[in-house]
């Protein structure tokens, strides 16, 4: 129905459609879906705060985007992005086999940092609390 549309239309009205589809194209071209490519990951790099979770969960949330990605891009860019820890170290003393490894293996590096954060707000807890109830009581004695 809308291709025999244009078909009934003559003159000044054509010439109006014609016009119409044109503005139309141009003003919602920028809105089509454009496809991510491999070269989405060259620009991702992981924060100075931004912890390994949340840099895993980005990275994943792009890789899964793009189409027919080869594994080996993907780690090559997780190499090149990652802040140099232990978890980098780990990846270049043994790369892993796929990428169900590599996912594995964060997620030990990332429960050992959650692990660590958690504990470090702890003792900044009580080191901000005053010492009471725990210091070793002392009986004063005047034997003189």
């Amino acid at each position: 129905m809308c291709r025999v549309f244009p078909t009934s239309l003559k003159g000044a009205a054509l010439n109006c459609f014609h016009t119409l589809v044109k503005q139309f194209t141009a003003q919602y071209a920028t809105s089509r879906p454009h496809h991510v490519t491999s070269a989405a990951l060259a620009s991702l790099w992981q924060g100075d705060d931004e912890s390994l979770r949340t840099f895993m969960e980005r990275f994943a949330r792009i890789s899964v985007k793009i189409r027919n990605l080869n594994p080996e891009v993907t780690l090559h860019a997780m190499f090149i992005a990652l802040k140099p820890k232990s978890f980098v170290d780990s990846l270049c003393r043994e790369a892993p086999r796929n990428m169900n490894e590599l996912r594995a293996r964060a997620a030990g590096y990332i429960q050992m940092e959650e692990h660590s954060a958690f504990r470090d707000q702890v003792r900044e807890k009580s080191q901000a609390k005053p010492d009471s109830g725990h210091k070793d009581k002392m009986k004063v004695t005047n034997d003189s």
